[in-house]
């Protein structure tokens, strides 16, 4: 936290019309959006298929051990400080700390989370030093900053200690509130970056509260662009039931999309035909939702066959929670019309980092994905 923060009838039932036959065609199996993501599909199914596992975007081998708890310790105490906070993850802290300190890179971490030597920017006293063009007065005497001839930000989150002041938490419980304590300064950063009640899992929103912490595009890009690859280690230290699910789908990556093909036991022979008049009845496959029910009935749990009635298993994550709530191992779901699970119309399987496991449409072989490559996102579900 820099110097830089502080319609007619007819057309109606011919719409509907559309709408119930497509219904129809989902009560048999799944299918891509009939819109203009197909050219976006069309594009990804002739990239590379190569199998690059779970962990393909990113890696947290760069994040020391202490101050990685210290932010996964921050989002589980998150809700008890700002109670309308959602979509916290440690990505999120982790991005910021990157930018701002490497992660206290240098220093030394104690097993309470007091960091020495202590992490000091520079004077902020207009020099033009580090970058610093505006004077800062004196806030805090010394008392975070170490002087008393001006301010200067503090600590792995490098908050002001103005803010600090106003922000700080006791993210250890030790009755301290320390910015050079990495506990207390991550719990620090989450609650800042929650102010107001955000979901930051919505990506408008995100952006807005690192722009908050520190009023630079430049800086929003850098730091978001760590939160997502930090997002797909995430989803490489997937463990059990969950990991299962994604190690089997995983494995049918280049198996071709058949209408109506895939099953519990493993791919099958499609049947006739997709709304676009595809067959998958000479093609041995899978389509979305046989996909799905094959890589859960390797963790032992049964999925009916439609993409829309898998919408009704596990816990609904609905679709205004953002991206951010989902979790790997969890069904994505795309839909015509938003809030109507009885319009869904595709499924796929979250890998994290905002990618999915996807048997996307005829003419295509299974594959990772984008989430956003697919229209009319609809949410999750959680079975695991």
């Amino acid at each position: 936290m820099n110097s830089r923060r502080p319609l007619r009838r007819s057309r109606r039932f011919l719409k509907w019309g559309l709408v119930f036959g497509l219904l129809l065609a989902l009560t048999v199996s799944c299918m891509a959006p009939l819109s203009g993501a197909a050219d976006k599909l069309a594009f990804l199914s002739q990239q590379d298929n190569a199998d690059v596992g779970l962990a393909e975007a990113g890696t947290s081998a760069d994040i020391p051990p202490r101050m990685l708890k210290a932010y996964k310790n921050a989002v589980e105490l998150i809700g008890s400080r700002v109670p309308k906070c959602r979509g916290m993850r440690w990505p999120v802290l982790a991005g910021i700390a990157r930018v701002e300190s490497h992660h206290a890179s240098g220093r030394n971490i104690a097993s309470n989370g007091d960091i020495r030597p202590k992490i000091y920017g520079v004077v902020l006293n207009g020099s033009g030093a580090g970058g610093n063009t505006s004077v800062f007065n004196d806030t805090d005497h010394g008392k975070w900053d170490g002087t008393a001839t001006g301010e200067r930000a503090v600590g792995p989150f490098q908050f002001m200690p103005a803010t600090w002041e106003s922000t700080g938490q006791d993210g250890n419980e030790d009755g301290d509130r320390d910015p050079h304590n990495a506990d207390d300064a991550a719990l620090g950063a989450a609650v800042y970056l929650c102010r107001k009640g955000r979901n930051l899992g919505v990506a408008s929103q995100l952006r807005a509260a690192v722009f908050q912490y520190n009023h630079s595009n430049e800086y929003v890009a850098n730091v978001t662009g760590w939160i997502r690859q930090y997002s797909a280690a995430a989803g490489a230290s997937v463990t059990g039931k969950a990991r299962t699910v994604l190690e089997a789908a995983l494995s049918q990556r280049g198996e071709p999309y058949s209408w109506g093909g895939g099953k519990a036991a493993g791919k099958s022979t499609g049947s006739c035909c997709s709304p676009s008049g595809k067959s998958g009845a000479g093609i041995k496959g899978f389509d979305c939702s046989g996909l799905t029910t094959y890589a859960f009935a390797r963790a032992g749990i049964q999925l009916p066959r439609t993409a829309a009635a898998q919408a009704g298993q596990g816990r609904r994550i609905p679709a205004s929670a953002g991206q951010g709530a989902l979790r790997p191992g969890d069904l994505v779901f795309f839909g015509y019309a938003p809030g109507r699970d009885s319009t869904i119309y595709h499924v796929g399987i979250y890998l994290g980092g905002g990618q999915m496991i996807n048997a996307a449409r005829p003419g295509t072989l299974v594959r990772r994905d984008p989430v956003d490559a697919m229209d009319g996102y609809a949410g999750g579900a959680r079975l695991l």
